[in-house]
C-alpha cells in the first residue's frame, strides 16, 4: 500500500510543516494612523531590538509619545533609545516613518504599505530596499527590489532606510545541523529526499534503477484534483531552456 507523498502531507499542514507560534514576538505592522486624523509627526522611541526565530531581520519595538507600542523590521542604522518621527511632515531621516507622497525621489525606503493602514506589506526581507522614483497624479511611482515599477497610494506609509541584516544569505551554514535548525524555525522539512531515490510504494517517481521517473511525467494537469495537483503544474517545458542547449551546441 502506498503513502501520501511529501507535498501532500505539507498541504495538510501537520506540525512537522508549521513553525512554532509560541516563539513569535509580534507581526511587523505600523500603528494605524490614517484614520486618526493626525496631521503632524508623533515622536517615538526605539525601546528594543529583538530577534524573532524564523525572521531574517531584527524587530524594532517602537513606543509612541501617546504610549502606543508596535513592532517593525529594523532599518539599518537605528539604535536603542533613538528618537524617531512617525506620521505626516516627518523629516526624511533614517528610521523615520512618513507617507510616500512626502518622500523625495531617489530616497531608499523599506516596509512599504500596499494600501493605507495595512501596516506594511512590501520590502521587509533583510537587506532589501525600494526607491521612490517620482510623484504623479496616479500616485507615487516606486521601484521595488524586483525592479518592478508600481504606483503606490500617496497615503501609504514607508520607513526611510534599508532593512537591516544585509549579507545574511552570503554567510555559509558550514554544518548540516545549522541548516536544520534554520529550516525548523521557518517550518520547513529538512533534509528532503528525491522522489527517484525512493521506493515505488513511496513516490510515483520511485523504484526501478532510481535513475528515471519510471516513464511518469513530472508535470501535472492544471485541472488535476486537490492532492494530485502537485509538482510542475501545467508547465510549458521542463529542464534547461532550449536556447541554453542551442548555445552549448554552437560552442562545441
Amino acid at each position: 500500500m502506498g503513502k501520501r507523498i511529501r507535498v501532500q502531507r505539507r498541504g495538510r499542514g501537520s506540525s512537522t510543516f508549521r513553525s512554532l507560534p509560541h516563539k513569535r514576538i509580534s507581526p511587523s505592522k505600523y500603528f494605524t494612523l490614517h484614520k486618526t486624523g493626525v496631521n503632524y509627526p508623533l515622536t517615538a522611541s526605539v525601546k528594543e531590538l529583538l530577534h524573532e526565530p524564523g525572521r531574517g531581520s531584527p524587530l524594532a519595538k517602537i513606543m509612541l509619545e501617546n504610549g502606543k507600542v508596535f513592532y517593525i523590521v529594523a532599518p539599518e542604522g537605528i539604535s536603542v533609545n533613538q528618537q524617531i518621527e512617525f506620521g505626516p511632515s516627518a523629516h526624511a531621516a533614517i528610521g523615520n516613518i512618513l507617507p510616500v507622497s512626502q518622500i523625495s525621489p531617489g530616497t531608499l525606503i523599506c516596509n512599504l504599505e500596499h494600501h493605507p493602514g495595512d501596516g506594511g506589506k512590501f520590502v521587509k526581507a533583510s537587506g532589501t530596499y525600494a526607491t521612490v522614483v517620482s510623484h504623479t497624479s496616479k500616485g507615487t511611482l516606486v521601484k521595488l527590489p524586483s525592479k518592478k515599477l508600481t504606483y503606490i497610494n500617496d497615503l501609504c506609509l514607508a520607513t526611510i532606510g534599508i532593512v537591516s541584516g544585509a549579507g545574511r544569505t552570503s554567510k555559509p551554514f558550514l554544518k548540516a545541523g545549522n541548516k536544520s535548525h534554520w529550516m525548523s524555525a521557518k517550518g520547513r522539512m529538512y533534509p528532503t529526499t528525491k522522489g527517484v531515490a525512493m521506493n515505488a510504494s513511496d513516490h510515483p517517481h520511485g523504484g526501478g534503477a532510481h535513475k528515471s521517473h519510471s516513464l511518469r511525467p513530472t508535470t501535472v494537469s492544471r485541472n488535476a484534483p486537490p492532492g494530485a495537483k502537485v509538482g510542475l503544474i501545467a508547465a510549458r517545458q521542463t529542464g534547461r531552456a532550449r536556447s541554453v542547449r542551442a548555445r552549448q551546441r554552437r560552442i562545441s
